[in-house]
């Protein structure tokens, strides 16, 4: 409705712009004309935003997604088991006026994944994705194939929503660091769209209508080329001495601050 008003403003302001002879009337006009739109599409834009209130957890199963819900919402360590449906709660961020944001904890099973994101993606600001940096060697064609179905999802790409990857598990010893994990994903990232586009689009492998091509045609596929901003971060979810050990995803908190 508003945006039926709007154009119809513009073309009201546009005939009688027209009416003006001087041709430096008429270029103010446009530039005025133009300034508008300008601050209307901003204005829309920012309104859009706004109404997107909720922080996705994704990831596999068993990468700590519901670990980390539980330590940003109370601190405190508890016992969890494998999801089988979405948990949600409101989470106020760290900071004197930051505004609450809406935790959605989505399941990781395979089965799962891709039913609660539906539900989910239109409401999302931004989305962190938690992998396992201990299993991750033997999990990384499936971390993979979870990532490309987020970041070639036709919803997401639009919103293009702030995004996180958050390696956890980096008390154990054998924690793969941030910066292996990011290169061995966008080597696996780039194999699945060779797959991918070279497919029959019935036969391509994601089952998933509403996708779109990951990265620039022609070139090698990095996490810099976006739309959205993809960061990672190294975490601890658990912390490094056990159940009553403080958790280390200050990283995580601040991300939040910022994106919230």
């Amino acid at each position: 409705m508003a945006g039926a008003s709007v154009q119809l403003y513009m073309e009201s302001l546009w005939e009688e712009l027209k009416e003006y002879q001087e041709p430096s009337a008429l270029g103010i006009g446009v530039a005025v004309v133009a300034v508008l739109l300008t601050i209307v599409i901003f204005i829309l834009l920012r309104s859009r935003k706004s109404s997107r209130r909720a922080v996705l957890l994704t990831g596999l199963c068993d990468s700590g997604k519901t670990l980390l819900c539980c330590r940003l919402l109370s601190g405190k360590f508890k016992m969890t088991h494998t999801s089988i449906t979405s948990n949600s709660a409101l989470y106020k961020v760290k900071g004197d006026k930051a505004p609450a944001v809406t935790l959605h904890d989505l399941p990781g099973h395979e089965s799962l994944r891709h039913q609660y994101l539906e539900k989910h993606k239109n409401d999302a600001r931004a989305i962190v994705f938690v992998v396992d940096s201990v299993s991750f060697q033997k999990e990384v064609k499936d971390v993979a194939e979870f990532l490309y179905m987020l970041l070639t999802d036709a919803v997401i790409v639009k919103n293009s929503p702030p995004f996180l990857i958050a390696c956890n598990k980096q008390d154990v010893t054998m924690a793969k660091s941030a910066k292996l994990i990011q290169h061995q994903l966008e080597k696996e990232l780039n194999t699945l769209r060779t797959i991918r586009s070279g497919a029959p689009k019935a036969l391509d492998g994601s089952g998933i209508a509403g996708s779109v091509p990951l990265g620039r045609k022609g070139k090698e596929y990095d996490f810099s080329q976006g739309p959205m901003k993809i960061e990672f971060a190294e975490c601890s979810v658990r912390g490094n001495k056990g159940d009553e050990g403080e958790a280390d995803i200050s990283v995580l908190e601040t991300w939040l601050v910022k994106v919230a």
